[in-house]
């Protein structure tokens, strides 16, 4: 069950990110239907070194990092010129430090107190939730808001603080962004529980 909600998460994310990049890529004659196909060709995410693409793996806060990154082009802001941000467990040689640092200066992610970031550490639903609605920069509702949205879920003692406000905005109809975009994530809301921790 655990693996099956996992690929769902990530099916969703494949959906929203070809609407994230179809404006950037080049008008073709050939398209495919293939969600994986199209964020491959759009660069947004690569193949593994076998040249795999592998859907139902799931994603590490650094592979997450390198997405936003490409798929909001994150390197354009000006918080990016900002002096780099200590994070212990991340090496400069590490092929996602760049993307990592960009994430963490331009607020779209945070890291952990001490200094750390946890790059392997796998995403849950609230956490990825959140970071795209901060990439977004989509409305956020009043606390008052918030609860009595989330109010309707039994695990809503669960959602993590940092997590309410973006999961609020996503259970409620009436707080639809403009960019629609956030619809196509596809939040999987599995008989009224959210499952928040849940990657």
């Amino acid at each position: 069950m655990r693996q099956l909600l996992s690929t769902l998460s990530l099916v969703g994310l494949l959906q929203l990110v070809p609407n994230i990049v179809f404006a950037q890529e080049k008008p073709s004659t050939e398209k495919t239907s293939n969600p994986s196909a199209q964020v491959v060709a759009a660069k947004v995410m690569t193949n593994y070194p076998d040249g795999q693409f592998y859907p139902e793996r799931l994603l590490s806060r650094a592979e997450l990092a390198s997405i936003m990154v490409k798929a909001f082009h994150l390197e354009k802001r000006q918080a990016v010129t900002k002096e780099n941000v200590k994070v212990t467990d991340v090496a400069s040689s590490n092929p996602a430090f760049n993307d990592i640092q960009i994430v963490l200066k331009t607020d779209i992610m945070k890291g952990y107190r001490g200094n750390l970031f946890f790059p392997n550490q796998r995403i849950t639903r609230a956490e990825a939730l959140a970071i795209f609605a901060q990439a977004y920069g989509v409305f956020q509702f009043p606390d008052q808001t918030v609860n009595e949205i989330l109010s309707q879920y039994p695990d809503a003692g669960s959602i993590p603080a940092w997590a309410k406000k973006a999961i609020a905005q996503r259970a409620d109809a009436r707080g639809v962004s403009p960019q629609q975009q956030l619809k196509d994530l596809s939040i999987q809301i599995h008989k009224g529980i959210f499952h928040p921790l849940n990657p």
